[in-house]
């Protein structure tokens, strides 16, 4: 199958502002993009692109007086499956970790695991180590969180969620990879495109998504505790310790968002 993903951002800005932008499509879907991806913006100014130490695209520009809209467009190859669900996959015992790895143990700014060790041994010390644990922590944020648009906050941490149990899908990422991490489990945050295809259409306008991804028996696999149930056409575009190592755009001046649409569609067959 084939899925066009696109987006218009638009800011206002009173004085040229330097911005780093995160929104391509990530360089582990490369070899799915038909063609090429577009990424512009406009007034036309020039974006170089540069890869973060997590490997994520990113592009730096300064933005006109008056302001910037970034136009993204692209068509992706995918398989059409849902996410992978391994119920053999492993823990990994620490000391066997790649080094690149313990990061993904370590508290981050979202991610506050020396607030929350006592809490998630307390609730998942006593299921088996390996996917049955994640899916454990997932199953239990999923029940404990309510979503909601309106409980979205750009300060909320992953203990402040556990407290307040309402939140975006970033929220519920952050607290289920927290506990993760709390558990023993090198855990990441995600961020892309994950459209409505497989399942009914949601009548809020189209937003990007956040999940997690859990190391297990030596490789990345998708967890979602928001939706909780396995999706077809995620498209990742970044990945990092938590949301603020993939914010969408980055401007280092007052700029005010102005408009906001992404598109997440299924290409029809011809």
């Amino acid at each position: 199958m084939e899925i066009k993903v696109g987006f218009e951002i638009a800011y206002a800005a009173a004085q040229p502002t330097p911005m780093v932008i995160m929104l391509g499509i990530h360089p582990s879907r490369f070899a799915d993009i038909v063609g090429t991806e577009r990424i512009v913006a406009e007034p036309d100014v020039p974006i170089g692109f540069y890869r973060d130490s997590f490997g994520n695209v990113c592009g730096r520009l300064v933005a006109s007086a008056g302001g910037v809209t970034f136009h993204g467009h692209a068509v992706v190859r995918d398989s059409g499956l849902p996410d992978v669900v391994m119920p053999t996959a492993q823990q990994v015992p620490i000391d066997q970790l790649p080094d690149e790895l313990l990061l993904y143990l370590m508290p981050s700014r979202y991610c506050e695991t020396d607030k929350l060790t006592d809490i998630a041994w307390s609730l998942f010390g006593a299921t088996p180590p390996g996917w049955a644990r994640v899916q454990a922590i997932v199953d239990f944020v999923h029940n404990h969180v309510t979503f909601g648009y309106e409980h979205a906050h750009f300060m909320k941490s992953a203990h402040d969620v556990y407290e307040q149990r309402a939140g975006v899908c970033r929220d519920f990422a952050h607290l289920a990879l927290t506990f993760c991490r709390c558990m023993n489990i090198p855990a990441r945050y995600c961020t892309g495109y994950l459209g409505d295809i497989g399942v009914p259409r949601d009548p809020a306008p189209m937003d990007f998504s956040g999940w997690f991804q859990a190391y297990l028996s030596g490789q990345w696999y998708t967890f979602d505790a928001r939706h909780n149930h396995p999706r077809i056409g995620r498209i990742l575009m970044a990945t990092g310790r938590d949301a603020a190592d993939v914010a969408l755009t980055t401007s280092f001046g007052r700029m005010d968002l102005v408009k906001f649409v992404v598109v997440t569609d299924e290409v029809a067959p011809a």
